[in-house]
């Protein structure tokens, strides 16, 4: 028999009144009026609205990012009759994307009836891979039309899980380079990002060897490598991207201190002589026992006195509960493999694999990324 329901403490008593107030229509209406609980109270529905209206938020960012509204505006500010022949709109069509965009923050109005950047689109500017992760969503959308259905796995398969090739594919190493194309340059257009605030907390200079496991089109090794020009560079990642990879570190002048080696971290070991290894946005896209799979080979690939950098969005971390919790949920969800894991399930996990000591250093962007140093 089950065990009996433990009687509810106080802190529960005092939410199941709080709970009941809320829902009141008496008392909302009375919170929204009274002074003191007015401002509150307009918070709180404006939240609520924000929720429902989220999707079209998304839309009206997304319309401004394929038609390059921003971009447009970044010489100086435009009159709506000025921007509607480049857009293709009409000029009632281009007032009203710009009065929506202005309520978002991606443009504000200015003198003489024109537009220019508002704080949310010049900072858009600064982070390209921002808008490449706008035009990927479309994909997140469409398998996010019913909710429900993706919950009760019904729409199987799913957009994303054609999009990532290792998330449908039993041999992910045999894809060919057209089929990784497309996800390694949207994670290439967002590592400058991630890579920023990890090595901006984490000094790879202090290492001879640094090893990126799934190192992708190498975005993050090169990063690495303007930091610390004496730092060795292995990438390792599915044999089609690693050459890619290559490519890339021949372009930037890398060649004499970077190399590629490609294979899957499912049927492969990974090279050795790094005393440094970087797992940069990879394990949170792996079930449980594929997650523990990849840290048992890292592992067995580190040495006693090396370190796992590991850098991803983690669930419950404070001030990014909507990114791990939410977002991330029902993207890996869509993606049909992975999800974010709390700072104790990391540990726990990484213990379980062979290591040690787990610090999680805090990022100046949580929302980003958060990093943790991990050692035998």
């Amino acid at each position: 028999m089950p065990a009996p329901a433990a009687a509810p403490g106080w802190a529960d008593r005092f939410l199941a009144v709080r709970d009941r107030l809320l829902a009141s229509p008496r008392f909302q209406r009375w919170a929204a009026g009274f002074p003191l609980t007015r401002p509150v109270a307009l918070r709180r529905t404006r939240a609520l609205f924000d929720h429902c209206a989220g999707f079209v938020y998304s839309q009206i960012l997304f319309a401004c990012v394929r038609l390059r509204l921003v971009e447009r505006l970044q010489p100086g500010p435009r009159t709506a009759a000025d921007l509607a022949p480049e857009l293709g709109l009409s000029l009632e069509a281009t007032e009203r994307l710009l009065r929506a965009a202005g309520a978002l923050g991606l443009v504000e109005p200015r003198s003489g009836g024109r537009w220019g950047l508002g704080m949310q689109g010049a900072a858009m500017l600064g982070n390209p891979g921002i808008a490449a992760m706008v035009e990927h969503h479309a994909m997140l959308y469409a398998d996010l039309a019913d909710p429900v259905a993706l919950l009760r796995e019904q729409t199987r398969p799913t957009r994303l899980q054609a999009y990532w090739a290792y998330a449908r594919s039993g041999r992910p190493d045999s894809s060919a380079p057209e089929e990784v194309a497309a996800y390694t340059a949207l994670m290439a257009a967002s590592q400058p990002m991630i890579a920023g605030e990890v090595l901006d907390r984490y000094p790879v200079d202090r290492h001879r060897v640094l090893l990126d496991v799934g190192g992708g089109d190498g975005s993050f090794l090169r990063a690495a490598a303007a930091r610390a020009p004496d730092l060795q560079l292995v990438l390792f990642d599915l044999p089609a991207v690693a050459e890619a990879a290559a490519v890339r570190f021949a372009a930037a002048g890398l060649s004499g201190r970077a190399r590629t080696v490609g294979g899957s971290f499912f049927a492969d070991e990974l090279p050795t002589g790094a005393d440094l290894i970087s797992l940069v946005r990879v394990l949170h896209d792996h079930d449980d026992a594929a997650a523990m799979a990849i840290l048992r080979a890292i592992r067995r690939a580190i040495p006693d006195d090396g370190t796992l950098l590991l850098a991803e969005p983690l669930a419950g971390t404070a001030g990014a509960e909507t990114v791990g919790d939410a977002y991330f949920g029902f993207y890996l969800l869509a993606m049909g493999s992975g999800r974010a894991r709390r700072t104790d399930e990391v540990a726990a996990m990484a213990k379980a694999a062979g290591f040690s000591r787990i610090r999680f250093l805090p990022t100046r962007t949580p929302l980003l990324t958060s990093v943790a140093a991990i050692r035998p």
